[in-house]
Order: structure tokens, then sequence, then C-alpha cells
């Protein structure tokens, strides 16, 4: 190993970065240049994956007899003391090395000397830059299935605990019929598995290696691309040194995930917004998630769920910002694809965020139920009982008991009546075979409890949809953990 007291460049980064890429050119790039080209403010995120791309790849030139055994060992473990340089917040980032690519090789020919300069054999920028931002979003992409299997389990926990409570169901935010909030939150549940499932299908899509590719059109080296796969953690190499280099359709679907995610997550997080306002009294939010006025000493703001409704318009803007970086770049690589981490990056910082607001928000979820069953039973929201009872009872029409409904509750509304409270004679008027028995499908309880159909708001559908939902909540992590 190289002493690291060696003379060597370090002081002048700019002569460094020129004698790595800029044997062509005579001069170095002015301050502007220099300014717009780096991007080690944000792609020092990619150290670990770097790291381990590197080291994957001296490996694999070793095994090849590319690079000799004591080079391999050398540059290991000075990958392995620049990992712990920077994680010790040691390592200096200066704008003229560009990137985290060179700045770990700049430090790495420090350390190892000739060693480290023999490292980018057989691979260029392109591939690697590839390669790294790939294991990046592939980590980002299990460190929110995590989060998204604990965001599941609150809304199980919370719908188990409100399977039986009622509550209004709303179409156009008008009262429509009665519901349990178990049922209501078992929705989001749904939601949120297929969320979590698009997430599994585009890992599956993203897991293959670009390493090895070059600059675009491969290498004349020797070299074993399926060994860095396994190395890796990649199913395979990509098959297409051009499309390996150039493609960021992962990052583009990955974006498009988590915008289908978060419009989910801004659906519920407006619900609750509404639910806390005194106009619903639906909900009263505790204090870990809400804040105060700065001027009305009596307000309680929902604002843990105001910003993950308000970040969904962040992470589709970096979905839209990519697909404009993409959208006409000829094949291979182009310097615009530096752009294509800062949106990624953000995004995965909001969406994380934003799971885990809602996440708490659940788990601190005080919903006023007594609240929710008054609120079902206005509204008239019983009037599809009626007409189904009409249809069941007395064999009417379907489209004949709605037209009778609708005088019945047009009665009741003229004369401020609910619907259980209108007269046996009244209703008869309307239609003269209506019986007593009319009565035992008006309240919300008998409501709720006769939609027993599949996927229906009965409170016993409810409970066995949780424990389906549970068992398999449970058999995807001991996959998980046998795969892993």
């Amino acid at each position: 190993m190289a002493d690291q007291k060696k003379p060597n460049n370090r002081d002048n980064p700019q002569s460094q970065s020129q004698s790595m890429w800029g044997g062509r050119f005579g001069g170095g790039p002015s301050a502007v240049m220099q300014e717009i080209n780096a991007s080690i403010d944000f792609d020092k995120r990619l150290y670990r994956e770097d790291i381990a791309g590197s080291k994957a790849h001296a490996r694999m030139l070793a095994a090849q007899g590319i690079l000799t055994a004591e080079d391999c060992s050398a540059i290991e473990g000075g990958l392995d003391q620049i990992a712990a340089e920077i994680e010790a917040g040691e390592m200096v980032f200066d704008p003229a090395l560009e990137d985290i690519h060179m700045h770990i090789e700049a430090r790495l020919r420090e350390l190892v000397g000739d060693a480290g300069a023999r490292l980018h054999t057989a691979r260029s920028r392109n591939d690697q830059v590839a390669t790294d931002f790939r294991l990046w979003t592939r980590g980002a992409i299990d460190a929110l299935d995590d989060l998204y299997g604990g965001l599941q389990t609150a809304l199980l926990n919370a719908a188990e605990e409100y399977a039986g409570s009622i509550m209004p169901g709303f179409t156009h935010l008008q009262t429509a019929q009665p519901v349990t909030l178990g049922h209501h939150l078992m929705a989001y549940y749904e939601m949120v598995t297929r969320d979590r499932a698009r997430l599994a299908d585009c890992r599956k899509r993203l897991n293959e290696n670009p390493l090895g590719s070059a600059a675009l059109a491969g290498t004349s080296f020797p070299i074993d691309r399926h060994k860095t796969s396994a190395d890796l953690g990649f199913d395979k190499p990509m098959a297409n040194s051009l499309d390996a280099v150039s493609a960021r359709d992962f990052a583009l679907e990955f974006l498009s995930v988590l915008s289908i995610g978060a419009v989910h997550l801004s659906r519920l997080a407006d619900e609750i917004v509404l639910w806390a306002t005194s106009a619903f009294g639906f909900l009263k939010l505790s204090d870990a998630f809400s804040t105060g006025s700065s001027i009305m000493p009596q307000k309680r703001n929902p604002d843990a769920a105001e910003l993950v409704r308000a970040k969904v318009g962040r992470i589709m803007g970096a979905q839209n910002g990519l697909m404009m970086v993409m959208k006409g770049l000829p094949l291979a690589y182009s310097k615009d694809m530096q752009e294509d981490k800062p949106p990624v990056f953000q995004a995965v910082d909001d969406f994380e965020l934003c799971l885990v607001a809602m996440t708490g928000m659940l788990e601190d979820f005080h919903p006023n139920t007594e609240a929710m069953k008054r609120a079902a039973g206005l509204g008239y929201s019983t009037a599809t009982d009626l007409a189904d009872w009409l249809v069941r009872a007395l064999g009417l029409p379907f489209r004949d008991a709605h037209h009778v409904t609708g005088a019945i509750v047009k009665y009741a509304e003229d004369n401020a009546l609910d619907l259980p409270d209108v007269p046996l004679v009244e209703m008869q008027k309307v239609e003269s075979k209506i019986t007593d028995d009319i009565f035992t499908v008006l309240s919300v309880e008998a409501s709720v409890a006769s939609r027993t159909s599949f996927g229906g708001t009965a409170p016993d559908n409810v409970r066995a949809a949780i424990k389906v939902a549970r068992e398999n909540l449970m058999q995807e992590e001991l996959t998980e953990k046998d795969s892993s």
C-alpha cells in the first residue's frame, strides 16, 4: 500500500480531475463550467453503492486475471478506509472532482497508488453511475417496503378496533349509505397493499446489472459480468450495453409508483383534515400530530395531514421533471442524465416522511364514534335499504321501488323527518303494500349489518377481511425472511 504521506496533488483537485479525464485538454474548465458540471453535492449519497460496485468489479478483474490478487486486496482495503472516512465526516468534498466516483478514485490512488489507478479497467463512469443508481434505488425500495409494512399494520389495527363503528359513507362528499369505520380504513389497506406490490414489481425490473457495459459498447477485456451481477445481488447482467448505460426507465417507474402511493396517502390525509374540522367533528388530533395558531388560541390544526396531502405535488413533480430530462435524449449517455438523481433522492425523502407521518397518525387515531354514528343517519342514508326491501318483500321492479322510495324521501324532507320517523300510513299513501316490517331495515345498524356480500361493510365481513389480511401480511414477511 502506498505511503499516505506520499506527495500527491490532493491539494489541487482540479489537477486530479484533469488527470482522470482531461488528457486531451490543454486547459482547465471555467469556474462556471466547473460549477454546472459538478454533482458531488447530491451524488455523494451514492458512496456506499459506489464502493460496493468497485469492490465487486475489482474481485471480478482479479478472478479473470486482469488484476493481481495483491492489487485487488489493496483496492478493497483502501475502499474500506474511504468508507470509514466518509462515514466519519472526514472526506472533504470538492466540486473540482465533480462527483462521488472521482472523489473515491482520487482518494484510492492516494492510499494504494497504482493499484487504485487499475481499478477503472474495463469500466466507465457511464456504467459505474448506472450501477450505483440502480443499487441505491433498490435499497430505497427495500426501505420503503419495510415502512409500508408498518403502515399496513397500523391500518389493520385501527380497522379491527373500529370494525363495528358506524359512520356515513359518501359519494360526491354527500351522505350516501352507512358503512363502518373499519370498512373505510380497509379500503386504504387495499390501496396500500397494491402500492407495495407495485414497488416489488418495480424492484424486479430494475434488478439487472449495467456494470461491464463500459462507456456504451462493452469492453475488449475478458470480463465476467455474471460474476459481478451475482456479487451485487442483481438477477442478471443487462443484455445490451447501449441500453445499460442510457436506461433510466427504472427511475421513471419508481417515481410513478411513488406518485400513485402519494396520491393514496393524500386522499387519506384529506379525510383526516375533513374529519378533524368542527363541521365534521369525527376526529380529534392529539398534540403529537397537530399545531396551534399564532393568533387564534383555540385552533388545533392538522398540519401533519395537510403536509402529507401537499407533498404529492413534489413527488409527482419529480416524476414529470425526470420525464422532461429523458424525453429527447439520443442513445447512449448524455450529461443531461446527471440530473436524474436529485428528483429521485428528493421524492424518496418526501415519501419516507409521508409514510412515517401517516403511520404515526393512524397509531394515534382517536375518532369520535358517536358523532360518526349520528352523522350516518343523516341525509336519508338508509333510502337504498328501503328500496331493496320493496324489491325483496313486495316484488317491485327496482326502478319502481326507486321511484316509491324517492317519493317517501321527499315527504320526509318536506316534513323535516328522518326516514325511520315517517309514519307507516304516509308510506302506504305512496305504496299501499308497505307493512310495518319496513322499519326493521331503516336503522343504520340494520343497514350496515345487511351488507354481507363479499367485500361489503357488514362488521363480520370486515373482521373476516382483516383476518385474511393479517395472514397474508404474515406470509409475506416470512417469505421475505426466507429470501433474504
